[in-house]
């Protein structure tokens, strides 16, 4: 033959494989065996609130209010050419302020008792910026990534991304029976259908109670 004409065939789009996001005891787990590492309370962040890796590495100390007991989610902090930038969040809806409750009031209290304020000079604390390395610098991106694999092996758990994380956040939302608003509200998200295929407008908790339920499910793992 003087061709292939099996080339001209066109191939139907392979099924996308949909990751199947932890429980909410992997989850526990997860944070039980994360509980000394310096990154806890990150991880602790991205469970509860569903936090997206650039937000919760560019979450700044002003923005934490301790005494409204809220946390705003404003910026981000993403590689660009080759550098670490600071810039806001993508949409308007990812730009948004949430209840400082249970085991996330309490991780970055602690954090904030073990940080040394006043550290090694960089231009990067200027920023104030809650998570920072021991020479002052932000936390690499992918450096959180792979804090999260080796706590994660470590605990023995199956493997997901660490964007999973907050596909997890998602599903324990939906499993609280949080309506879509509120998913919403606590995810970023600017369009229901990104936050969860099946949603019901059930008269259900406000994004303070949903907020206080999701952390008193993954709270155990910080006693």
């Amino acid at each position: 033959m003087a061709r292939n004409v099996a080339r001209l065939a066109t191939l139907p789009p392979a099924a996308a494989s949909r990751e199947q996001p932890w429980t909410s005891e992997e989850a526990r787990r997860f944070l039980a065996h994360a509980r000394r590492d310096p990154l806890y309370a990150a991880f602790v962040l991205m469970l509860v609130y569903g936090l997206r890796r650039g937000e919760v590495l560019g979450l700044t100390w002003p923005d934490v209010d301790f005494g409204n007991s809220t946390v705003r989610i404003r910026q981000q902090l993403f590689r660009a050419g080759g550098l670490l930038q600071l810039g806001p969040v993508k949409t308007a809806a990812g730009r948004r302020e949430l209840p400082l409750l249970g085991v996330a009031r309490d991780a970055l209290t602690a954090h904030s008792a073990m940080q040394v304020m006043g550290g090694p000079s960089s231009a990067w604390s200027q920023h104030e910026l809650v998570f920072i390395t021991s020479t002052g610098h932000p936390v690499e991106p992918r450096n959180l990534a792979r804090s999260f694999h080796r706590i994660r092996k470590a605990a023995g758990l199956r493997q997901i991304r660490l964007h999973g994380l907050r596909h997890t956040t998602a599903t324990l939302l939906k499993t609280l029976g949080v309506p879509a608003r509120d998913a919403m509200g606590i995810l970023g998200h600017s369009r229901v259908a990104m936050t969860l295929e099946v949603y019901t407008d059930a008269d259900e908790p406000s994004r303070l109670e949903a907020i206080d339920r999701i952390s008193r499910l993954l709270g155990g793992a910080a006693r």
